[in-house]
This record gives C-alpha cells, sequence and structure tokens, in this order.
C-alpha cells in the first residue's frame, strides 16, 4: 500500500461501520467509527483525519449536511459518500455538498478500498502541488513562493501551531492563550482582527484563497502547507 491514511467512517449502521472500520484497518488505515455527525466529537476528538467516509442517511445530521460543514471547514480532506440512494438527482447532490466519490450500496470491501486508495494518490498530487512556505521562528520571516514577509513575534507563534496541531486547526480560546491573557481580558473580535493581519502576510507570500479559514463555532484552520524551522 502506498498511502495510509487517518479515516473516519460516519454510519449508523452497527455491524455496517464495524464490519468497514475493520477493513480499512486490515488494509493498514488508521481508521475508527462514529454512529451520527453529532458523535463525532464525542468519538474521533483531536484525532487529525484525512478522509471521511460518510453514510447519507445519518439521524440528526444528515450525510449531506455534514459533508457540505466538512468541505467548508477542512478544504482538503477528502470525502466517499457511501449510501443506497442511487438516482442522479442524489448523486449530484451529493458531489454537489463536497463529495469527491459517490459510492452505492451494497459496496464490497474490496471497492471501498480501491476508492480510498484512489482518492489518496489525488489528494497527494495535489498536496505536492501547492506552494511550501517556510517559517523560520528564530528570524519572524515566512517565505513564501512569491515573496517572503517579516512576521511579529505574535504573527509567528500563531502561524507555527496552527501549522502543527492537528488537521491544522485550533480553537479560538487556544490561540487566544498565545496572547498570555485570559479569554476574558481578551475579544475574539481582537483575534479576528490578528488573524485578518495575518491572513494578509500570507498571501503577500504567495497564498490564494483563504490561507486561514474560520471554523464556525469553534476556531481557525490553516489551509497551506507551512513547514516551520
Amino acid at each position: 500500500m502506498d498511502t495510509l491514511l487517518n479515516i473516519v467512517v460516519v454510519e449508523d449502521h452497527d455491524a455496517l461501520r464495524e464490519v468497514t472500520v475493520e477493513a480499512l484497518s486490515n488494509m493498514g488505515h488508521n481508521a475508527v467509527g462514529a454512529n451520527c455527525a453529532e458523535a463525532l466529537n464525542d468519538e474521533v476528538g483531536a484525532f487529525p483525519i484525512d478522509l471521511m467516509v460518510i453514510d447519507l442517511n445519518l439521524p440528526g445530521e444528515d450525510g449531506i449536511s455534514l459533508a457540505r460543514r466538512l468541505r467548508a471547514a477542512q478544504p482538503g480532506i477528502g470525502i466517499i459518500m457511501v449510501t443506497a440512494r442511487n438516482q442522479i438527482n442524489e448523486k449530484l447532490s451529493g458531489y454537489e455538498s463536497g463529495a469527491d466519490l459517490y459510492l452505492t450500496k451494497p459496496t464490497s470491501v474490496e471497492e471501498l478500498g480501491a476508492a480510498v486508495q484512489a482518492l489518496a494518490r489525488r489528494m497527494k498530487r495535489h498536496e505536492q502541488a501547492q506552494p511550501d512556505f517556510l517559517l523560520n521562528l528564530g528570524a519572524l520571516f515566512l517565505q513564501g513562493p512569491q515573496d517572503g514577509v517579516s512576521l511579529s513575534a505574535h504573527e509567528a507563534a500563531m502561524l507555527s501551531v496552527l501549522a502543527r496541531a492537528p488537521g491544522h486547526r485550533l480553537e479560538s480560546w487556544q490561540l487566544i492563550e498565545l496572547s498570555g491573557k485570559a479569554e476574558a481580558d481578551f475579544s475574539k473580535s481582537t483575534l479576528e482582527v490578528q488573524i485578518v493581519r495575518l491572513r494578509k502576510k500570507l498571501m503577500q507570500a504567495g497564498a490564494v484563497n483563504q490561507p486561514i479559514k474560520a471554523v464556525r463555532g469553534q476556531g481557525y484552520q490553516l489551509c497551506i502547507k507551512v513547514t516551520v524551522a
């Protein structure tokens, strides 16, 4: 196997979820399961996710809504939707929500494994195609594909912890702690101003789109590859 991934299987059918997690684990992947979208935080926690296998018919938040939310929060994540719905409009809805692949049940573990590996290779090529950014913490300097920019000590610290965090994602209170102040003495609007300034410097260095995205109700995620030296 050429690519091993951290995979979360969201499936409310207990036996099917267990079989899928076991099959992916036997293929060498690090796989865990959750029975619904609402259980993700409890079951997964800080587990860094590379790829999600999502059933469409979930209790509570359905697979379409979950895929859309995940795609907005983590643009680089892989999403495979597995469902018994096979109508063309349902497939289109799945792809429009952010799914990379749409497999109809019944799906063999061999087909799912092949789909996971094909998507992993595509994700790896995309990652390798992205320009790298080098953060020199000692010099407080970020070198990007277009330019180099100087950072403040706090900007460098924020970028460093985001680059090293699981999934390149941190909650607001964790970023606020970097300021050395209590959350009560440091407004989230102040944090947003700091993120905006850092985002502008990343784009000056060569980042495209939004290099740091807000995760609604939680915090922020770094969407580019930054190497910390």
